[in-house]
């Protein structure tokens, strides 16, 4: 409109407009004004650039609030609302091992207690599914609940007891000397298998299971693969298995140093345990 007025009677462009005349005064006004957000919004397209787009505005807003800089939360949405700048939405697709009992169901001896004061006391594990350039690719993680950090996992493009046995010893070659933590898992068969449960027993390790059909038993596992997919499965085009792996790994080594949780003082996982053990 400010345009067009150089041409036209600005009433009638005010009446074609539906737009009081006090408005567009207003905002004619506002379009000279500096933006006193510039910088602002420099940094949040930095934070939210350096974030591979993973960050919504609750984590871009701790992000600046560890560099030291004041600024309301409901600023820093607004802010990426105007830049257009929004993570990518989740979307889930659960994989399910359950083939019904198979070996031994151990009791649920976690019982949804997902806070612990040191760490490895008590570790999660699950198998999700992804879907690769027509393949299907599994994923095998050990969580250690204290910091949400992921201790060992293992890729195959089949869920067999040997490919989560694999992810199992990984972690538990990081163990110290008389660290035992409980390992909780669902009723998969892989779990229920004499050979995962030798590896624990072997080890000293207790081993708890959800009750079947409760994924909220595994929550926090849940919440991981979750943030994985969104963060950085979907919306992102894998070639194949070897460009989907390295990504898998480089997403990992990111969520373990890196990306902070809002659940851990907005700290990464290894921030939060250095900070932990350093007190």
């Amino acid at each position: 409109m400010i345009a067009l007025k150089a041409s036209h009677p600005l009433p009638l462009l005010l009446a074609a407009a539906g737009l009081p005349r006090s408005t567009f005064f207003h905002r004619q006004a506002a379009l000279k004004t500096p933006d006193r957000h510039a910088e602002l919004r420099t940094r949040i397209h930095g934070i939210f650039t350096e974030a591979k787009g993973r960050y919504g505005h609750r984590r871009i807003h701790a992000t600046l609030a560890r560099e030291g800089r004041h600024v309301a939360r409901k600023t820093v949405l607004k802010l990426m609302r105007e830049e257009n700048l929004a993570c990518t939405v989740r979307s889930r697709r659960r994989y399910s091992s359950d083939k019904g009992q198979v070996g031994k169901i151990a009791e649920n001896k976690l019982k949804r207690e997902f806070d612990t004061a040191a760490p490895n006391l008590k570790w999660v594990t699950d198998v999700t599914e992804f879907k690769v350039a027509d393949r299907k690719v599994y994923l095998s993680p050990v969580m250690d609940l204290f910091d949400r950090s992921i201790v060992s996992y293992s890729v195959s493009e089949s869920p067999t007891v040997a490919f989560t046995n694999q992810s199992l010893i990984g972690a538990i070659e990081t163990l110290a000397a008389g660290e035992a933590p409980m390992v909780h898992s669902d009723q998969g068969f892989q779990y229920q298998h004499s050979s995962w449960q030798k590896l624990l027993s072997d080890a000293g390790m207790a081993q708890s299971m959800s009750r079947k059909g409760n994924c909220l038993d595994n929550a926090v596992m849940e919440n991981f693969f979750g943030h994985l997919k969104e963060e950085m499965f979907h919306h992102h085009e894998h070639a194949g298995i070897e460009a989907f792996t390295t990504d898998l790994k480089d997403y990992i080594r990111w969520y373990n140093t890196e990306r902070i949780s809002l659940t851990l003082e907005c700290l990464s996982p290894m921030e939060y345990r250095a900070q932990a053990l350093a007190a």
